[in-house]
């Protein structure tokens, strides 16, 4: 096996150095950040195109670069069905809640729950998202590092904190517009990085057949799936419908996503951000199957993670990359590139998300006497601190490494609950606060009760279904084989004794499944306590409501989009300026709904 040359490290470096530049780039050029609403939303004046290859790059994590091709390799290429899942997803979030969040001009996804509901629950909210992303991000930065660190020597905490520091230094100078331009530079990257291991994997198989052909025998071609049981871990149907509640999650309500579309200039260019950003989605995602196929057809006869060459199965890809790129100079420095490109562009979007919902939740509505100036400066501190943060939580995963990936998955769940949330302002005219919050508290309860159940009793094999792997061709004596497989049916088999019923059918429900379950409760819940607390009585304002208009205007594009949206810029300034000191959106919207309403509306459109 090759180890790391200096020009790998060379390239690892230009990959940094290009972001940062990018950073220090958008500080200065048009007179810098000067309102937050620059620092926060790129000012509202970006275009579809950057946008959407930068919500692309920020879902695409390290996880993604490392995890998909070993998940194809270890379950098989159903992984596909989820093309069609990103499909669903992109459309109810262009349809349903984008429309509503745009029109809105809000810079926190979570205004909207104090502007439709109250203010308490936009704090859960806010709160349950601070805590999810800066977990998320920690173990964003710690697992690849870890991963390539094991398999090709490259310095674990040197990246971790290179990458940190290079992450936090672009996001607090250059804010949202250099967060999507390095965003676009990265996806090139990872790209470029999948590319060179596809290309060289089929020249070294002698032609892509090859690799088709070593997938289909060895049952890596397994698309259809359609048992109906909701238990299964990947099935046709636990894709489709448990797949998109998950991602619709992150793409719908989450701020880092949201914040992105909402910065485009014009509505049409918000959808058309999204819609580009799902053939990004498909292009990726054809990537890493590929190259999980590839691993498949070189490894077939000797699967070096059950022959103890590696560790864990996130560490095939780059052990691949070692393997069949050692002869070219910085081609493995690429794909490290890659795979750390992964890591910015998703920690420097939440980065920028979480400046954003702590200086609009949690700093405006209490002090308002505060310059924009003052808190364009506050910004860029937020920044700077979760910047910070961030690498103290991969300090954080380092010591406590599997605990804080069950956390994680347990925040997973938290998603959930917060889209049922959404989805009961946005779809429910009757749903009010009392509903939404007892729907809020029940989805939360039933996930962690899944959640936490399933990480104390893991699914048993029967239900994840891994293939198998062979390690016929390895040149290691037979005895040491014997030997590694036999603790493994152990591990199987023990455990089947003292679980609980509870456990095999409850528990063992598809980890897709979770957010399905907080989402559909949620709103049940929501809808019922609403109706029981006089939901129908209340008078709700129709632009926080989804309706008829939104979906027509897809039809009238051309005609109505410019200048509406002129009128609403040229009406935000003054009403800030008037209601600078006590903004009746925010904070008696109960109260005098009835004369506000006309107002606003009158305003608004």
């Amino acid at each position: 096996m090759g180890e790391f040359t200096v020009w790998d490290y060379v390239v690892f470096a230009a990959m940094l150095l290009v972001s940062a530049v990018i950073g220090v780039y958008y500080a200065f050029v048009g007179g810098g950040q000067k309102t937050p609403k620059d620092f926060l939303m790129g000012g509202r004046s970006m275009s579809a195109l950057p946008v959407a290859l930068s919500l692309t790059a920020s879902f695409m994590s390290a996880v993604t670069v490392l995890g998909t091709p070993a998940e194809i390799y270890r379950y098989g290429a159903i992984f596909c069905i989820f093309a069609i899942t990103y499909a669903l997803v992109v459309l109810c979030s262009a349809e349903i809640f984008l429309p509503v969040f745009y029109k809105l001009g809000i810079t926190s996804t979570y205004e909207y729950l104090e502007l439709r509901f109250n203010k308490y629950l936009r704090l859960c909210g806010t709160v349950l998202f601070i805590i999810q992303t800066t977990l998320y991000t920690g173990i964003v930065i710690y697992a690849p590092a870890l991963a390539l660190n094991q398999v090709t020597g490259f310095d674990l905490w040197g990246a971790v904190v290179a990458t940190g520091v290079v992450c936090t230094f672009y996001c607090t100078l250059g804010g949202l517009k250099a967060v999507v331009w390095t965003d676009v530079f990265q996806v090139g990257i990872m790209v470029a990085g999948f590319s060179a291991v596809i290309i060289r994997a089929v020249v070294v198989q002698e032609g892509i057949g090859r690799i088709v052909n070593d997938s289909y025998y060895g049952g890596r071609l397994n698309f259809w799936d359609f048992d109906p049981n909701p238990l299964q871990r990947h099935t046709f149907w636990t894709i489709i419908i448990g797949g998109t509640f998950t991602w619709t999650c992150i793409y719908g309500v989450n701020q880092s996503q949201v914040q992105r579309y909402i910065a485009c200039k014009s509505r049409f260019h918000a959808k058309l951000s999204l819609y580009i950003n799902l053939v990004g989605l498909w292009a990726i995602l054809a990537c890493a199957v590929l190259c999980g196929m590839a691993l498949y057809s070189i490894y077939k006869d000797c699967d070096p993670w059950t022959s103890k060459q590696v560790s864990a199965v996130d560490q095939l890809m780059p052990y691949l990359v070692l393997d069949i790129l050692h002869d070219f100079p910085g081609v493995p420095g690429l794909f490290v590139a890659s795979a750390y490109s992964g890591t910015l562009s998703t920690v420097s979007s939440s980065i920028n998300a979480l400046a954003a919902v702590t200086v609009e939740d949690l700093i405006r509505p209490y002090f308002r006497s505060l310059s924009e100036k003052k808190l364009s400066w506050i910004s860029m501190g937020m920044s700077l601190f979760y910047g910070g943060v961030c690498i103290a939580m991969a300090a954080v995963a380092s010591l406590l490494g599997a605990l804080l990936q069950a956390a994680l998955s347990i925040f997973g769940m938290v998603g959930g609950p917060l889209l049922g949330l959404f989805a009961l302002g946005i779809l429910c005219s009757f749903a009010n606060g009392i509903g939404a919050f007892a729907g809020l508290v029940s989805g939360f309860v039933i996930s962690l009760w899944v959640g936490i159940g399933s990480q104390i009793y893991p699914p048993l094999p029967e239900r994840t279904k891994p293939l198998s792997l062979s390690t016929i061709g390895c040149n290691i004596s037979s005895g040491n084989l014997t030997a590694t497989e036999n603790p493994l049916t152990t591990i199987f088999n023990t455990p089947s004794a003292e679980r609980p019923a509870l456990a095999d059918n409850w528990y063992s429900l598809s980890y897709l499944y979770f957010s399905t379950i907080g989402t559909l409760i949620t709103v049940a819940v929501g809808i019922i306590i609403s109706l029981l607390t006089g939901g129908l009585k209340q008078n709700t304002d129709r632009k926080f409501l989804l309706t008829k208009e939104d979906f027509l205007s897809n039809f009238s594009q051309s005609k109505s989009e410019t200048p509406e949206k002129v009128e609403v810029l040229n009406w935000k300034p003054f009403t800030m300026a008037a209601e600078g000191t006590d903004n009746p959106a925010f904070s008696h919207i109960e109260m005098d709904i009835a004369s506000n309403k006309n107002k606003v509306n009158g305003l608004h459109i």
